[in-house]
């Protein structure tokens, strides 16, 4: 058994788009998109079994690097289309209890004080329990969908971020925690002295302040972040409570990205134990571990048949037309992005086939419940923390209770995961052990 249990969390890649669709256990997934239903019976099921949190992922854009035009990702519906998960965020809020709410959304693509405001109302709605995944962007196109030519650099989106996040913690601090009076008597609902001006004034962005808002129940949101370059650890290091890693290398690359993470979080002043580091992981589950094993043979037998559907996100995250590359000729080494480093470094000196064949994340979970539990606490053992972020491009409600129903009982039984929440904000038991 591990020393202490570990944290698992729900990536909802593709965002408030289509998720399965045209599959065996797709349901209408099709047709019935726009319907907040089936993140509402995610987002419940993933209560049940104490997850911490769920993402909503986003962009604001129609891809066409592949190929130069838009037509595979409209005909799969991959990475379009997206609806804002800031309007989702507060039903499935409402809808559920404990669970962590995390919308995303992009530095380059709001300004600090509407970000700032937007959180604090959606923290207060769901009683402590928003929280924000930290972007960037890495689409020119979705630049272009707000004014601008041309997405601006890597790392000084970057330098952007860190300066945006500054101006929005400063804006939520600029209502004391006690500002609130509430005094009939007195005649008193605030107390002006408790609530103040911002006045920041910095290289990419101004604001007077203060929100016009009291504190939320949380003060700041949890944040997230996924910076996996260098530039990305640094800022993520520095701000986020939560990291999303889709390191490879298998554990022991695992290791070597947390205890970096850590190391940089404890150089930023920080306790590093307020910095959970969770790894992307797509556990294959099956009756018995055979029938997990063919299930596996299956989708990477689709994954030979369908390159194009895996190469549509490569093409997308990077800005790269990867339909130009032979299938089995390795990616150069003089691809440049200004998009998603990480992902791009991964594909480099890989054929396209050989990319599209890797599992989701640095380790592959296949097994009955049972054994997949197992596998994960040897994994956990040897990296030491924090948890796995669990993802899955073809979302059905199968998959759902897979998980929720087989997996986490497994888990729950070896003491991994816990049974309950200790506490009623998403903070409290992100930050619990």
């Amino acid at each position: 058994m591990s020393a202490k249990p570990f944290h698992l969390a729900w990536f909802g890649a593709g965002g408030f788009g289509v998720k399965s669709w045209n599959k065996t256990w797709s349901g209408n997934g099709g047709e019935d998109w726009t319907d907040p239903q089936l993140w509402i019976d995610t987002a419940r099921a993933l209560e049940r079994a104490c997850f911490d949190y769920i993402i909503i992922e986003d962009s604001s854009y129609v891809p066409d690097a592949y190929g130069g035009n838009s037509k595979a990702y409209l005909a799969s519906a991959t990475a379009t289309p997206k609806l804002d998960p800031t309007v989702l965020a507060p039903v499935m809020a409402h809808l559920t209890d404990r669970i962590g709410i995390v919308p995303t959304l992009s530095i380059t693509e709001y300004h600090p004080y509407m970000l700032a405001r937007k959180i604090n109302t959606l923290d207060h709605m769901s009683k402590g329990r928003t929280g924000w995944n930290v972007v960037t962007s890495s689409s020119h196109r979705a630049a272009q969908n707000y004014g601008k030519d041309l997405l601006e650099e890597h790392d000084l989106r970057y330098d952007m971020a860190d300066e945006f996040f500054d101006l929005a913690c400063r804006l939520w601090d600029s209502w004391d925690a006690d500002a609130v009076v509430n005094d009939r008597e007195l005649g008193m609902w605030a107390d002006f002295e408790k609530v103040h001006l911002v006045n920041f004034e910095g290289k990419f962005y101004k604001s007077r302040g203060p929100l016009n808002g009291s504190r939320s129940p949380q003060g700041h949101p949890v944040f997230t972040q996924a910076g996996g370059s260098p530039r990305g650890t640094a800022f993520a290091s520095r701000t986020a409570n939560s990291i999303i890693s889709g390191v490879e290398g298998g554990v022991e690359g695992m290791k070597k990205f947390r205890d970096d993470i850590r190391a940089q979080a404890t150089g930023w002043g920080r306790d590093p134990d307020d910095c959970k580091v969770l790894f992307m992981a797509s556990p294959v589950l099956g009756e018995t571990d055979a029938e997990a094993q063919e299930k596996r043979a299956r989708q990477k037998a689709f994954s030979e048949s369908h390159p194009e559907l895996g190469l549509l996100h490569l093409s997308r995250h990077s800005g790269i037309d990867f339909s130009q590359f032979p299938i089995d000729e390795p990616i150069p080494d003089t691809a440049k992005t200004n998009g998603h480093q990480q992902m791009l470094a991964q594909a480099i000196g890989k054929t396209p086939r050989e990319f599209l064949q890797k599992t989701q994340g640095a380790v592959e979970f296949v097994g009955t419940p049972d054994t997949v539990a197992a596998q994960m606490d040897e994994v956990m053992q040897e990296v030491g923390g924090d948890g796995f972020l669990i993802s899955n491009f073809d979302l059905n409600r199968r998959y759902i209770s897979e998980v929720t129903d087989g997996l986490v009982p497994a888990l729950q039984h070896r003491g991994l995961v816990r049974t309950e929440y200790a506490h009623e904000t998403f903070r409290d038991n992100l930050l619990e052990f």
